[in-house]
C-alpha cells in the first residue's frame, strides 16, 4: 500500500511548506508515501463558491482511481487520537491492495462528487484550520502513527 496526500495548490507561507518537507521526508522510511499538489485551477471574480468546489472535486478525480481508498480530511468527519489514526493506517496496510489517499479540500471544502467518491472521511479537529496548517498536521500525524506503529519514542500519551 502507498499514502498519498493529494492537496490543492502550492503551500505558499514558506516556514509552513519547510515544516511540512521535514515530515515529507520522514515518512517514506516506514511506508511508501507522496504529497502531490494538484494546481490551482482557473476561477475568476465571476466563479461561484460551488462553481470551483466542481472544478477542484474534477481536478481530484483526475488522480484517483477507482481501486484507491479516498479519505476526505473533513470537519464533519471521524475524529481519532494518535493511537486510533495509527492504528487506522495499520488496518488500511493490511487490507488496501492499493493506495490510500487523504485529500485536502480548496477554501470552500468538497463538491458533492467528492463526497460520494470518499470511502471515509476524517476530522482533524471540529475547528476550521487553514489548508495550509491542515497539510502540516496530517503529514505530521502520518509520521507519528509509523512511529506509534513500530514503538517508537516520538509518541508521549
Amino acid at each position: 500500500m502507498k499514502i498519498q496526500l493529494l492537496c490543492m495548490g502550492p503551500t505558499r507561507e514558506k516556514a509552513v511548506a519547510e515544516s511540512i518537507q521535514k515530515y515529507v521526508a520522514r515518512i517514506p522510511h516506514y511506508m511508501p508515501f507522496e504529497m502531490v499538489c494538484l494546481p490551482d485551477v482557473k476561477v475568476t471574480t465571476k466563479t461561484t463558491q460551488a462553481q470551483q468546489k466542481e472544478l477542484e472535486g474534477r481536478r481530484f478525480l483526475e488522480n484517483i482511481v477507482p481501486a484507491d481508498f479516498v479519505v476526505l480530511l473533513d470537519e464533519r468527519g471521524k475524529e481519532y487520537t494518535s493511537r486510533d489514526f495509527a492504528a487506522f493506517i495499520e488496518r488500511k496496510s493490511v487490507e488496501l491492495p492499493r493506495n490510500l489517499i487523504f485529500v485536502i479540500g480548496g477554501p470552500y471544502g468538497f463538491s458533492q462528487e467528492m463526497y460520494d467518491r470518499a470511502n471515509a472521511k476524517i476530522s482533524l479537529s471540529k475547528m476550521t484550520f487553514p489548508h495550509e496548517l491542515v497539510r502540516l498536521f496530517i503529514v505530521e500525524q502520518l509520521y507519528r502513527a509509523q512511529t506509534i506503529l513500530r514503538g517508537e519514542p516520538y509518541h508521549h500519551d
